[in-house]
């Protein structure tokens, strides 16, 4: 195909368009944006200058999904609302289709523009709730997970649609059950639905040369962190993620710094108390195979009856993009990740996840009291987030709606580890056991208890049949009689055992099934 080759009316520079179904293309010598018209080409304003991110992906960058080739030719970058950018980039395919490939926190989404069906009713952008949800025809239900404004920020290249800076961009996310991902955007020109799913860049079969690698020949090197001095006290720094952070809290200082387009600026002081973190900040460790830096430290705390209930909790960066927390509660420990909200389903008090059902352990409301080191989105102690966890030991599944403004819902899983396996993972020494249960600690088990038991009173049964028929004199049954007592002894114990510690496990829960109230 012919490239279409305009001239910028800004500046005169050559400007390519190389597909028949781009609106618009940033000319490269005055970042313009260019818009194709009936009458000529249109100049739209000029573009920020993107914020530099540790993507793996480029222009040119080419791949192919379901026996289809596709080109990367552009993108936009977007500003949230809560702080933070993200990047969509758009996807030529071979046939002339585009797809839309949104890049956020490590993890990819690749939707593609869909028809509306008629008989699919898309609730008003203001009545859209996170968590409702609605059938999608054929496609099923989806559950809302995001509802909010964003700004389009900066761009490059080809681009599907009419670009414009600074306009702003009403959408809400949808996910599914199985990594199913779509978009409504509520546009001026009317409603838009884009659906897909989450992928890899291996499902796409990119090559891009590594994560953070750029485009080939790139003179660009990865760095592991970046260090930088605290605009306050000027004590040294180091960024473990300096294109994701969003916010710093200074070890030295205890100041709360903002990392607007990579420049950190002083917020305030804060004030609550110092808590040390048991395992320091810029640790690296190895859970399932996968590299993580702890980057992040916070305390949050849920009050009731006048009682402070506190935890902590690790941002794990990893090595493969993404993150995941590491929680400590009463000296236990869990692995969390994000999961899609689609994925579960709420009730009256259970939670369904993973064809396995959670019954509900609390809800309330959790409370940030203190930060350390970064954090990808704009933290601030005193933020709250209305909370709900179901338990299914040795798993949770949590489920939290933001509060004020922002719409917004994040479900999580996290699993149960033991103190060893952290002290293995992270290479620590020495921390601290629970003498209490612990709400997602494995249950001591009682199969092996119940067989053997089950096993010595057949056995029982047969000698008591055999002496029967070989000893002519009789046999004292009695001894039979006071060794299965003794026997059922261990296992009652057993049973007893395993009460007392799920009664322990559901001592701190209104929603105990052992409760007499």
């Amino acid at each position: 195909m012919k490239k279409r080759v305009a001239n910028c009316p800004s500046c005169g520079g050559p400007v390519e368009f190389n597909s028949r179904s781009s609106f618009v293309a940033i000319c490269e010598f005055c970042q313009c944006v260019v818009a194709r018209g009936d009458r000529g080409v249109e100049d739209h304003g000029k573009v920020s200058d993107l914020v530099v991110t540790n993507t793996p992906l480029f222009r040119g960058a080419t791949g192919k999904l379901a026996n289809k080739n596709f080109e990367v030719t552009g993108r936009v970058q977007y500003q949230h609302p809560a702080g933070g950018v993200w990047d969509e980039w758009y996807l030529l395919f071979s046939n002339g289709k585009w797809g839309w490939l949104a890049e956020a926190e490590g993890r990819f989404f690749l939707t593609f523009e869909k028809r509306i069906p008629s008989s699919v009713e898309i609730p008003d952008f203001e009545s859209l709730e996170p968590g409702t949800r609605f059938k999608l025809g054929s496609k099923g239900d989806v559950a809302v997970r995001e509802v909010t404004t964003a700004i389009s920020n900066g761009a490059e290249g080809e681009i599907p649609w009419a670009f414009r800076v600074g306009a702003p961009h009403r959408f809400a996310d949808l996910e599914g059950q199985n990594n199913e991902f779509g978009t409504v955007e509520y546009a001026d020109d009317g409603l838009k639905l884009f659906l897909g799913r989450e992928v890899t860049l291996d499902d796409l079969k990119i090559d891009a040369g590594g994560w953070g690698a750029g485009a080939p020949g790139s003179d660009e090197i990865r760095v592991k962190a970046l260090s930088v001095s605290c605009p306050y006290c000027a004590g040294p720094l180091e960024l473990h993620a300096p294109d994701e952070t969003q916010r710093v809290c200074c070890p030295f200082c205890s100041s709360l710094l903002d990392c607007e387009s990579g420049n950190l600026s002083y917020l305030k002081t804060l004030t609550t108390r110092r808590v040390k973190p048991v395992i320091p900040l810029g640790t690296v460790g190895k859970l399932n195979d996968v590299e993580y830096t702890i980057i992040g430290f916070m305390e949050r705390f849920a009050r009731y009856q006048g009682f402070d209930y506190p935890w902590t909790e690790y941002l794990l960066k990893s090595s493969k993009g993404g993150f995941r927390w590491l929680v400590r509660t009463n000296k236990h420990w869990s692995f969390v990740k994000p999961v899609s909200v689609g994925a579960i389903t709420e009730g009256a008090r259970t939670a369904r996840y993973d064809h396995t059902s959670f019954r509900l352990y609390d809800s309330g409301k959790a409370t940030v009291r203190y930060v350390l080191g970064e954090f990808f989105w704009r933290v601030e102690v005193g933020e709250e987030t209305k909370t709900a966890d179901y338990i299914a030991p040795p798993r949770m599944v949590s489920v939290e709606r933001s509060m004020g403004d922002q719409k917004e819902m994040n479900v999580s899983v996290g699993e149960y580890l033991t103190v060893e396996e952290v002290e293995e993972a992270f290479g620590v020494k020495d921390l601290a056991r629970s003498w209490k249960v612990g709400t997602l600690q494995p249950a001591p088990a009682i199969s092996g208890v119940m067989v053997s038991w089950a096993a010595f009173a057949v056995l029982m049964v047969l000698l008591k049949t055999i002496f029967s028929v070989v000893l002519t004199d009789g046999v004292d049954f009695g001894f039979f009689l006071l060794m299965l007592v003794l026997m059922s002894v261990f296992p009652i114990g057993v049973l007893i055992h395993r009460y007392s510690f799920e009664v322990s496990r559901w001592q701190d829960s209104d929603y105990s099934p052992y409760s007499t109230e």
